[in-house]
């Protein structure tokens, strides 16, 4: 702030002085020592000011060509989910990493050219400055202005249409391409599948059946996605845990493209796996079920979605002794014994449970006569559209 003295002019001095004036003005009373000041270019029009320029515009104009290329990648890339044994696979790899590696260059590269404006047309200056405290006078207001439009002034930027051009160029482009990848999520309407919507949904619905009525089995992953192996309630032990997936006989066994790509989808989908437990007989009778789940389970075993209801990370590991689920990604904590009961952690809902039985040739499956077999939920996290 500056100092008041009878060297401030008063305001019609103010008015009547000039840019520069006021900017010596501005030092003078701010304390302001100027050591070194040198033009990057005293001379205009030289070559080397011209290689300058277009070195600067050049960053200008790379920021606006990869701000296109992201823009081009987010509405026609190939976004959508495919199979690795799917046409476009390598595709859709690449999709994210290039849409990432575009926008991040053009932003970097309208970076670099700000930076080389300064560095290559802004006068080059040592200045040194008092501390002041409080606010700033009418002085320091005007002398700023002054000093600002000085700054403008001397970088020469005015004159360059070639720098102004291409600058204009690469903000608009990756404004653009910033604005569509914002607004994008809002263009498709991700509830247009009605209830088979992919977050109402999972694979265990039974608007997934071939046909009506068709068992979903609970089929273990062997480490070969198109084996089919499936579960025996003698398979697990008293005690274990074992990630399951949903499997109909529709699906096939591998035994053609289609059957292969949906038994590789089964494994894949991310609201399809399900922890299959199987209590310690004397944990079971202690077990407190959730009203209209009552009978979801079959004796002790009980089948708790693997997605964690916080931000959807694998549920994976389970403690025999405590009968706890745990979520090694938030250390959100369920009780197998209390419904999947959210104990500790940011989760806040129960894992959501799914009714099983044992069919007549002693698999287990989903049990159609509860809900249809499928969750009385949603899987996963909070969204918006969910009451539960």
């Amino acid at each position: 702030m500056s100092e008041t003295s009878k060297d401030v002019p008063s305001d019609d001095q103010l008015a009547a002085m000039s840019r520069d004036e006021k900017v010596r003005l501005g030092t003078n009373l701010d304390g302001v020592e100027i050591i070194h000041r040198a033009e990057r270019f005293p001379e205009p029009g030289t070559k080397a000011e011209k290689r300058a320029e277009f070195a600067v515009a050049m960053w200008f104009i790379l920021s606006g060509v990869f701000a296109i290329a992201a823009f081009i990648l987010f509405i026609w890339g190939d976004w959508q989910f495919r199979m690795p044994d799917e046409a476009g696979y390598w595709a859709y790899t690449f999709y994210t990493p290039l849409l990432g590696v575009s926008f991040g260059l053009s932003i970097l590269s309208f970076g670099f050219g700000v930076v080389q404006i300064t560095k290559r047309f802004i006068p080059a200056e040592i200045s040194v400055q008092d501390r002041h405290d409080g606010g700033s006078s009418e002085v320091d207001k005007q002398t700023i202005v002054a000093e600002l439009d000085d700054t403008l002034q001397t970088s020469t930027l005015p004159r360059r249409k070639m720098i102004i051009g291409s600058a204009v160029f690469g903000l608009g482009a990756l404004s653009v391409a910033g604005g569509v990848a914002a607004l994008g999520g809002f263009i498709k309407n991700p509830w247009a599948e009605g209830p088979d919507s992919p977050l109402w949904g999972s694979g265990w619905a039974p608007s997934r059946n071939a046909v009506k009525g068709e068992t979903v089995f609970l089929r273990r992953d062997t480490g070969n996605p198109y084996q089919v192996a499936l579960v025996r309630p003698e398979d697990l032990d008293a005690g274990a845990m074992e990630t399951v997936f949903p499997w109909r006989v529709s699906d096939g066994y591998g035994e053609n493209e289609e059957s292969r790509h949906k038994l590789l989808a089964g494994l894949r989908a991310v609201s399809n796996p399900v922890m299959l437990i199987r209590l310690r007989p004397e944990d079971g009778e202690r077990v407190i079920k959730r009203a209209g789940q009552e009978s979801f389970n079959y004796g002790d075993y009980y089948a708790y979605t693997k997605v964690c209801s916080h931000l959807g990370c694998p549920t994976s590991l389970y403690e025999q002794r405590t009968n706890r689920i745990l979520c090694p990604c938030h250390q959100s904590q369920f009780d197998a014994l209390e419904y999947g009961k959210a104990i500790f952690g940011p989760a806040a809902r129960a894992l959501a449970q799914l009714p099983i039985t044992v069919n007549n040739q002693g698999y287990m499956v989903a049990n159609p006569q509860e809900n249809g077999g499928n969750f009385l939920e949603p899987v996963g996290p909070a969204f918006w559209e969910r009451k539960s």
